[in-house]
């Protein structure tokens, strides 16, 4: 390309899904909008998100052009936005030298990979993204994919469940909660758990990851650990394989729970392998008539034994549901995900927003969804490089403590020092109570204990506390706001009993000033704790 010449805009093609029962649609007329900002032109093919709940108006509406003819959408497309991997047919149709992105799975499907070589084309396969990167998330369609997943999981539960999933006393009688076990705390198992517990189930949960404990607790689940100490994290958020003793552990911990709970949902997934097998047919047996089984992972083989993939069936009284389009059945909302997933990753590769890619191989993130480079397999791609450790701290300088009681010393008071402070504390205090009034002596006494008493209550205690403490405080200020009372309305109301108008003035002003500080409190604490309700 000469210099100075300009590139011409590309064009990105969303075909319609042909995997049978796909209804998501690679991208919607709020991210077309955008994709048109960035400088691309969109064509969609007719009736791609029929499935979706979009009809061809609402992409004309927003600027795209929609094709009725799918091969001439692949052949006139710079771009290809997908969600399952094209078929051969599809790939057969791709310009040469075009880009594709979306769900390409390279591990499971090498033939296609090949395809993509002899089109010479640049393949991103979002399923490839490196997922530790936090600058990842925001194009982490695995996540958000997931996420509907473990959601409709428990839906699909409740549809095939028999009863409340809430406990319920009513005039017919009580009603047990249901008990919901999730296998598996991703991001799946963390969006059912959630879900399970909003709809008012009791919720255990396991992984084998000992670090997602806390997350299972904070949506309101029960983490139920398995009596065997090993570390089960496999890195890029999944687990890993364990060992042969942890399996025979956690093999007799799922057999209790299946015994005891009415809904399993199983979500365990490891990378590059089928599906771990949990649940088998003997713990399907022991399971109470009108149990439901949910199993995830079916598209992978299933975590249960007695899955069949696609399908719901019924075995020893139990419906074991192993449908492999969960994202599809909510899929307006997974297809809105996903298509703002790929709009983040287009913004990624369009920085100038020129409406051309360009697919910067020295970024990390970039590099680890890029499979295919022009027609040359990069998958999979390198580790990722190791953070720098941070520079060591230069050691701070030892100070040496000193022997007297100069300052800065830590050292405690020696005893011939203290007793000179309390023999001219003693000596001060005989003064005033040999000069001062009878009742200047009672209100400093109130004084030195009020004092004390804050002492001990505010600054004796954590800052990060004084917050959830301001209405304990409160107390304290009510105690001051009685004392100003009694200052500007004594009992003896004659001219003796009356204050000295330098002192009314001052109770008014504490009155005031203690106002502002319960009142202000009570409100500071109010809000607080507004935070923490739904």
């Amino acid at each position: 390309m000469e210099a100075g010449s300009v590139q011409p805009v590309q064009r990105i093609g969303v075909p319609r899904e042909v995997f049978p029962g796909e209804k998501r649609v690679a991208t919607v007329p709020e991210v077309v909008e955008k994709l048109i900002k960035l400088g691309f032109t969109v064509a969609v093919e007719a009736g791609a998100g029929e499935g979706a709940n979009v009809s061809d108006d609402a992409y004309r509406a927003v600027g795209a052009e929609v094709v009725s003819d799918a091969a001439a959408l692949w052949a006139g497309s710079d771009i290809v936005f997908k969600v399952r991997p094209p078929s051969a047919d599809e790939v057969a149709h791709m310009r040469e030298g075009s880009a594709l992105i979306g769900f390409v799975w390279p591990a499971q499907n090498p033939e296609l990979m090949q395809q993509f070589t002899a089109k010479k084309a640049t393949v991103l396969a979002i399923d490839c993204l490196p997922r530790t990167l936090s600058r990842a998330q925001k194009m982490d369609a695995l996540t958000s994919t997931a996420g509907v997943s473990g959601y409709r999981a428990v839906i699909e539960a409740a549809n095939a469940f028999g009863r409340f999933f809430n406990g319920q006393i009513t005039a017919a009688g009580k009603v047990p909660p249901a008990k919901v076990f999730i296998a598996g705390a991703g991001v799946a198992g963390l969006a059912a758990i959630g879900t399970a517990a909003s709809l008012g189930a009791i919720v255990r949960a396991n992984d084998t990851r000992a670090e997602v404990a806390d997350q299972v607790v904070s949506l309101g689940g029960e983490f139920v650990k398995v009596d065997y100490e090993e570390e089960g994290s496999g890195g890029g958020g999944y687990a890993k394989v364990m060992s042969e003793g942890f399996q025979a552990a956690q093999r007799e911990m799922y057999a209790k729970q299946a015994r005891e709970v009415d809904i399993i949902i199983t979500t365990a997934l490891i990378p590059g392998k089928p599906a771990p097998k949990l649940i088998t047919a003997e713990m399907v047996q022991s399971m109470k008539p009108g149990s439901v089984i949910v199993d995830m992972a079916a598209e992978q083989g299933g975590n249960c034994e007695l899955t069949v993939p696609g399908q719901a069936v019924v075995v020893h009284g139990v419906t074991i549901v192993g449908y492999t389009d969960l994202p599809s059945r909510l899929s307006k909302q997974s297809s809105t995900l996903y298509a703002t997933n790929l709009l983040r990753l287009t913004e990624e590769l369009c920085k100038a927003k020129d409406g051309v890619i360009n697919v910067n191989m020295e970024d990390d993130a970039i590099r680890g969804l890029t499979v295919v480079k022009d027609g040359a397999i990069t998958w999979p791609a390198p580790p990722l490089k190791a953070a720098p450790a941070p520079a060591p701290k230069a050691a701070a300088p030892v100070v040496e403590k000193k022997s007297g009681h100069g300052h800065g010393s830590s050292a405690p008071m020696p005893a011939k020092t203290l007793a000179i402070l309390f023999a001219v504390a003693a000596v001060l205090l005989w003064f005033v109570g040999a000069y001062a009034p009878a009742a200047f002596l009672g209100h400093l006494t109130v004084f030195v204990l009020a004092c004390f008493i804050g002492y001990m209550v505010v600054w004796n205690v954590t800052p990060a506390l004084h917050t959830p403490l301001m209405s304990v405080t409160n107390a304290i200020s009510s105690i001051i706001a009685i004392g100003a009372l009694v200052q500007i309305a004594p009992p003896e109301m004659g001219t003796a009993g009356r204050p000295d108008e330098v002192i009314r003035w001052l109770a008014f002003a504490g009155i005031v000033l203690t106002a502002v500080n319960m009142f202000g409190g009570f409100a500071v604490t109010r809000r607080m704790l507004a935070m923490f309700r739904k």
